[in-house]
């Protein structure tokens, strides 16, 4: 590769892998981290960051994922409807408990760029409670 040329990926020449990742007894934050880099593709020598060059990202057993500290009693998720009184706030524990896929799935979204490729690259992330998923045809490779 000649030095005084600039690399951008293009569509055609992305190759996305699939990968699968146990969340069980993983840190939430360092593995949200994790998975927002696969998915962005910054694992990657050929990184250009206005194109989706990453992987798919299966996440199994998020209902095992361990929060640090007191954030699972103090850590709060704050919705607003718009309307007055419309404000609700729910404690990591009951996300966890009720739907143990969105605590991750929320922390991957976070660490996404706010632009339009990341709904896009969010659609690569596949996250399951348990330990099975329908993805075993696709050959994902675990890290």
């Amino acid at each position: 590769m000649e030095m005084n040329k600039a690399f951008f990926l293009s569509k055609e020449a992305r190759c996305p892998q699939w990968c699968i990742i146990d969340a069980k007894g993983k840190v939430l934050g360092r593995m949200a981290t994790q998975i927002a880099d696969i998915l962005r593709g910054k694992n990657k020598a050929y990184y250009t960051p206005h194109t989706d060059g990453g992987d798919y990202v299966v996440v199994i057993n998020a209902e095992h994922v361990v929060l640090t500290g007191k954030k699972l009693t103090d850590k709060l998720y704050v919705t607003y409807s718009g309307w007055r009184s419309g404000r609700k706030e729910t404690t990591a524990k009951d996300v966890l408990d009720k739907h143990p896929t969105h605590l991750i799935e929320l922390a991957v979204k976070r660490m996404l760029p706010k632009n339009k490729l990341a709904d896009q690259i969010f659609k690569k992330l596949k996250v399951y409670a348990g330990s099975e998923h329908p993805h075993e045809a696709q050959g994902p490779k675990a890290i």
